[in-house]
């Protein structure tokens, strides 16, 4: 009886053996070669569009068009690019973007990087004049603090978006304009730089426009590199500065709306476009002290509570220019804030 049991578990085990190596012969024969089927393959062809990009940019830069044109041939159109801007964790009612990003664990992640990188921070916040928390905040609602840069081939996003992206396909052809300069400016290959599906790069997430413009050499080695923690602290310190952020002032203010009717308000956009005293007067009222001469626009967040109503000063205004998004800039404000207070309680600041 034994010797029988002994004999069926070793024909189990051997079946098991040959099943397993079943598996893999049919994953080998069938599954890879659909898998590979379905990646997107260099293309065969530039089409008219490329062509025509390829020749502005020999005239206009001086790029070899026949290397050029090499380079395009091997970007690939990525399908779930296209997807991914037509849904934007953006577009979230703001309790739900809220959580993705005002988390312990990142409060906890920011307060680590922030005390890592004090001497630099404090540096950034004294040569620009920007708290050191909005600097810590931005990274960490872009990348978690450097953790997710990434890992999509720029020049596969920025092709794909600037041809097969109608929607916004002049503004990505700029992007792909400027990284191409920037490129060739840094000395990074063309095709091997890697960032977020709509071809942002680095730890603060610049797009190539905003990298050329904007970007500092912050440790002073000759490069502005944005993979780089401090390159990375000042430029988005010098951001901020460039779009006019205001030392000292308020970023939102509470407000009770009462009944006043709000539809003209909240459609007025979001650049500051009257006065404290004036949203005063329509019945507006803030919950905080505010000087009455500041410009401020009314906007509304979704809570689990229902509507919440903010008026947004010069300062907010500002953030929105890093991601024109009322819950970007909500997200960036409310880390900040919570960063500092922490910082405070453990008596690290004042």
């Amino acid at each position: 009886m034994r010797s029988l049991l002994r004999h069926m578990r070793d024909r189990s085990g051997v079946e098991k053996i040959c099943s397993r190596l079943a598996f893999a012969f049919w994953l080998l024969l069938v599954a890879l070669p659909l898998a590979m089927a379905a990646a997107p393959a260099p293309r065969a062809e530039l089409e008219p569009e490329i062509r025509a990009f390829v020749q502005e940019m020999a005239e206009r830069h001086g790029f070899d068009r026949a290397a050029l044109e090499k380079t395009f041939r091997e970007t690939r159109r990525l399908d779930s690019i296209i997807r991914a801007m037509d849904a934007p964790a953006t577009a979230l009612p703001w309790h739900e973007f809220r959580l993705r990003h005002i988390t312990d664990a990142r409060i906890k992640a920011g307060l680590q990087f922030w005390a890592e990188n004090q001497a630099l921070l404090e540096k950034a916040a004294a040569e620009f004049r920007l708290p050191a928390e909005m600097v810590v905040a931005t990274i960490g609602v872009e990348t978690i603090f450097g953790r997710r840069t990434g890992t999509i081939r720029v020049l596969d996003a920025l092709t794909t978006l600037a041809f097969s992206y109608p929607r916004r396909a002049e503004f990505f052809r700029g992007e792909l304009e400027q990284y191409l300069l920037l490129s060739r400016e840094n000395g990074i290959g063309v095709s091997s730089l890697k960032g977020s599906f709509a071809g942002a790069i680095g730890i603060p997430q610049f797009m190539p426009s905003s990298y050329r413009k904007y970007a500092v050499d912050f440790d002073g080695d000759g490069v502005r590199d944005l993979r780089r923690i401090a390159d990375a602290v000042g430029s988005v310190a010098n951001y901020y500065r460039q779009f006019g952020w205001r030392e000292g002032e308020a970023v939102i203010l509470p407000v009770d709306v009462g009944d006043t009717v709000l539809d003209a308000l909240l459609a007025a956009g979001i650049a500051p476009h009257t006065t404290v005293a004036e949203f005063r007067r329509r019945g507006i009222v803030p919950l905080e002290p505010a000087q009455d001469d500041a410009l401020a626009t009314l906007f509304m967040v979704q809570s689990e509570a229902g509507p919440r109503y903010w008026l947004g000063l010069n300062n907010f205004y500002v953030i929105t220019r890093y991601n024109r998004s009322i819950n970007y800039a909500m997200a960036v404000h409310e880390l900040a804030v919570s960063l500092r207070r922490q910082r405070q309680a453990t008596g690290v600041l004042p």
